[in-house]
């Protein structure tokens, strides 16, 4: 039996493939067609490809669970996701923009403050985040950007529109994946890509050694780039390797680095080589253990100050984080009308903050009906999940948010779109969403498309890795 796509019924959510049973979306009737003509065993060849090519690549991610580390296989789903050229256009230069507007707020932040005295955001809500790090105060990197890299998390709604659901600027992580996705998926269906005029992914590990090399303060024409990973025990370390590999940077532990008279040197066998930007994927508060987190082994002493100093370039800069606040989120069209003098181009979800009274006695009372965030928290923890939660849940919940209302917002459950995934010979819906990715350094750059992540299970709106999410290949296509 092949695919029949009349059978397919994505009930009321928006797909991206399927416009109503039988009647593919005119963009994805070549992919479709082509589908439909494999046979089971074809199909099943093809998925058989798959789970060999990312063994063979070595494509995977490390799941922390309470009985040690677990290195998974990356579950991938050979059903690419597609995007039209005409609705990407609009939704990147949304993404620009937003990105540009925060950067704008975090040089305020640690300067001038003027947000806070036309009093367009709260300062308490600042000086309150996590993410808030008066060490920054008063420094001006290269170009005022501080997040230099952006994962921003879209979904789209029943409306068919895309909406912002949260932006990552700490140390956004997922871009390899999209990228072995595309590679993974030229093998598998590289007929395909004849049939169809995909833009291209490929130049992102060359945008963003560009990127980094413009934040180094020396101006080098040939700066020395390196990774700064806190080891093989990370979960997002085959990504760290990846695009060190692909940029031809060196990959370094915090042991590996040390810094002498404010500048940053990379132990070699030939002696201490001078670092001039450093793309870091640990945490703030493990990056210097002479200013954060004295316990830290993972970070460099030292560090921080010579950043300060201005000797060296990173990226993200620390303090980045205080607009990952998911607080802070729900200001960004606000933040967008006040630096830009622009209106967002991409909405955010509707939200409510618990720090508000009336926001919070709603929330309190909704909670069956809401998903509940942590300010901080990232990678899909600390939520609730109000319409699945049981009683118990939100007994429990409603007393951490009374504890602590300004660590808490909620939005309502977005009827996240569908996407067809293969399940044993057929094909059924699953919710997505989608993670592009940002550069901003001298000049700004979005990827095309992004990571698409998968809720593997029926009915489930759980799509990040570490919980048993997949992820798709995603491709931007001239509907003409």
């Amino acid at each position: 039996m092949t695919i029949d796509w009349k059978s397919y019924h994505p009930g009321e959510f928006h797909d991206e493939l399927i416009s109503s049973p039988g009647h593919p979306r005119k963009a994805a009737r070549v992919l479709t067609r082509y589908l439909a003509s494999l046979s089971d065993e074809e199909l099943q060849h093809r998925q058989d490809s798959v789970n060999h090519a990312i063994k063979t690549m070595g494509i995977s991610f490390t799941v922390y669970s309470e009985a040690g580390n677990i290195d998974r296989q990356w579950p991938f789903d050979l059903i690419p996701r597609i995007i039209t050229k005409k609705e990407w256009d609009v939704t990147s230069k949304g993404l620009e923009q937003r990105l540009r507007a925060l950067n704008c707020f975090i040089h305020d932040v640690y300067n001038d403050g003027k947000i806070f005295r036309n009093k367009v955001v709260p300062k308490e809500l600042v000086m309150d985040s996590g993410n808030f790090r008066p060490q920054c105060q008063g420094m001006k990197p290269m170009h005022e950007v501080w997040a230099h890299i952006c994962g921003t998390d879209l979904v789209r709604g029943g409306d068919g529109n895309f909406y912002v659901l949260e932006d990552n600027l700490r140390v956004p992580s997922g871009v390899s994946y999209m990228l072995e996705n595309r590679t993974v998926t030229k093998r598998v269906f590289p007929e395909l890509f004849e049939n169809y005029a995909i833009e291209p992914i490929g130049e992102y590990a060359g945008q963003l050694f560009e990127m980094l090399a413009s934040i180094d303060p020396h101006q080098k024409e040939k700066p020395e780039v390196v990774v700064l990973t806190p080891g093989i025990y990370n979960s997002a370390y085959f990504e760290h390797s990846f695009l060190a590999q692909q940029m031809g940077a060196e990959l370094v532990q915090g042991s590996d680095l040390c810094v002498e008279d404010d500048h940053v040197y990379m132990k070699t066998i030939n002696g201490l080589a001078p670092v001039d930007v450093v793309y870091r994927r640990i945490d703030d508060v493990f990056l210097d253990p002479e200013v954060f987190n004295k316990e830290s082994s993972l970070g460099v002493k030292g560090l921080l100050g010579a950043w300060l100093k201005g000797n060296v370039g990173l990226a993200n800069a620390p303090g980045a984080g205080v607009a990952d606040d998911k607080v802070i989120y729900t200001y960004v069209p606000e933040m967008i009308k006040y630096y830009l003098g622009e209106e967002a181009i991409l909405p955010n979800v509707p939200s409510y903050l618990c720090i508000n009274p009336q926001h919070c006695e709603y929330v309190l009372q909704n909670l069956d009906k809401l998903v509940v965030k942590p300010a901080n928290e990232s990678g899909g923890y600390g939520i609730l999940m109000g319409p699945k939660s049981t009683k118990k849940e939100r007994e429990e919940f409603a007393l951490k948010i009374k504890a602590n209302p300004r660590n808490y917002m909620a939005q309502p459950l977005v009827a996240l779109s569908t996407a067809p995934i293969l399940v044993n010979g057929t094909v059924e819906p699953r919710h997505v969403d989608l993670r592009p990715f940002v550069l901003q350094g001298k000049s700004t750059y979005v990827t095309p498309g992004g990571l698409t992540r998968v809720a593997l299970f029926k009915g489930s709106y759980i799509v990040n890795s570490s919980q048993g999410g997949g992820s798709k290949d995603t491709w931007i296509v001239n509907e003409e």
